[in-house]
């Protein structure tokens, strides 16, 4: 049944789990070729969600301290099925990645660098970038709806590519603009975001159920529970290895890390390669680099690489453990302490999110922050693209910019689909590596 936007009704628990799944095995490119991906899978293709219902969340998603494409999985699998699909959406967007990446940081501390693991993901970049600029495209065909929003766009865009604004202070400057702006123009900025009364997919419809409204009861709960799971291993690691243990230092280090580092991978790992590698000594200035082309060419969020931290901080300061149970561990308190803050942040603000859906004020405040945010989405193809077709400085990589062209060619123009964009373009530029 198809409302006014195009919408069918929701998946049911099963159908979501295995499309959360694939999402995890698919999910290239950091945080915007995943919200590329989102975008196109479930709003274009599926639609599950509507655009307007993607937006608002990748807005709050935005204004959060972490991975924001993370985020954004749990919010979807939230709204689409309360706390389990928040629950699973969020997982499976992380458990694929973090046992491909383990696998591959145990080759690596093991052997070094391998080029052979690098010749099989070389292919995914010319894919990566044609999934991203099809999404700032779409993206920006939906959410700039006036000559005030491309402004905004493109201001953010210049504030972060040319004068590296921090995103933040961009993104807060959008909400500050759409507020005023929706007081003194509601005819430009009000009518962005707000659902249309036959706004009706399955995620919209949650927001009139009894069990997702907001309460202090439930706020309290979501809080205590959330906050156990996310100290509990840490204490325990710190009681069972010791309070200055290396182990116990990630998984606090880490924790800080989540709650205060805002912008996603991008403005976190400044942040945590000068504390790994300056105070710590966790792992050296090559290590990190390494860590972070493993992370860019694996499926899951580019945070991943904070895992690899956490992975050759256990191996070379194991204190009494084997190096590799010890990296073991130190990987998985990296993770956990990195991504649970990303549940707690989603389950305790999303009701209330939801329940001021229909607020102008805020509709118009976060319709600029939609405009902002195809800016940085597009600073952040930008970037992507440039280290993709220009790996030296001066060389130029044809075969990224060619294969490119043609990947993006055929998503827009033939709807090719995102997966066999993805194994198509890995699969002929393995060939390609064998073959030069």
């Amino acid at each position: 049944m198809k409302d006014g936007d195009g919408a069918v009704a929701h998946p049911d628990f099963g159908e979501a789990l295995r499309f959360w799944l694939k999402l995890g095995f698919i999910s290239f490119g950091g945080p915007a070729g995943q919200i590329a991906i989102m975008q196109t899978e479930l709003v274009e293709k599926r639609r599950w969600i509507s655009q307007s219902r993607f937006l608002h969340a990748l807005n709050f998603c935005m204004l959060l301290p972490g991975p924001e494409a993370t985020q954004l999985a749990v919010y979807i699998g939230w709204l689409l099925h309360r706390t389990a699909g928040g629950v699973v959406a969020g997982a499976l967007f992380v458990l694929p990645s973090m046992f491909i990446l383990w696998g591959l940081s145990v080759i690596y501390a093991a052997y070094g660098n391998v080029p052979w693991i690098a010749s099989i993901f070389y292919g995914l970049k010319p894919a990566v970038m044609a999934i991203v600029a099809v999404a700032v495209i779409r993206i920006g065909r939906k959410a700039l709806k006036n000559s005030v929003m491309w402004g905004i766009a493109a201001l953010a865009f210049i504030a972060i590519y040319f004068f590296h604004v921090p995103f933040p202070i961009i993104i807060l400057g959008a909400l500050l603009a759409g507020f005023l702006g929706g007081r003194l123009w509601k005819e430009t900025f009000g009518n962005q975001s707000v659902p249309s009364g036959t706004d009706m997919t399955g995620a919209h419809r949650a927001e009139s159920r009894e069990d997702m409204r907001p309460s202090w009861r439930r706020s309290l709960r979501v809080l205590a529970v959330c906050l156990a799971l996310w100290w509990l291993p840490i204490l325990f690691i710190g009681a069972w290895q010791g309070w200055r243990s290396t182990l116990f230092q990630e998984g606090v280090f880490f924790s800080k890390a989540a709650v205060v580092t805002f912008g996603g991978a991008y403005a976190v790992l400044p942040y945590v390669a000068q504390e790994a590698l300056g105070t710590y000594g966790w792992l050296q200035t090559g290590q990190m680099m390494d860590g972070l082309g493993l992370a860019e060419t694996t499926p899951g969020p580019l945070i991943m690489v904070l895992q690899f931290v956490g992975f050759m901080g256990g191996w070379n300061q194991p204190g009494a453990l084997p190096p590799l149970l010890a990296a073991t561990l130190g990987a998985f308190i990296t993770t956990w302490a990195t991504f649970v803050p990303c549940f707690l942040w989603i389950f305790l603000g999303a009701p209330h999110l939801e329940q001021l859906r229909e607020n102008q004020n805020l509709a118009a405040a976060l319709s600029a922050v939609t405009a902002a945010v195809v800016g940085v989405i597009l600073n952040l193809a930008i970037w992507f693209g440039v280290h993709a077709a220009f790996p030296e400085g001066a060389r130029v990589d044809w075969f990224v910019i060619i294969a490119g062209l043609v990947a993006f060619v055929g998503m827009l123009r033939w709807k090719w689909g995102v997966v066999p964009v993805i194994i198509g373009s890995g699969l002929v530029g393995f060939v390609y590596r064998l073959m030069f």
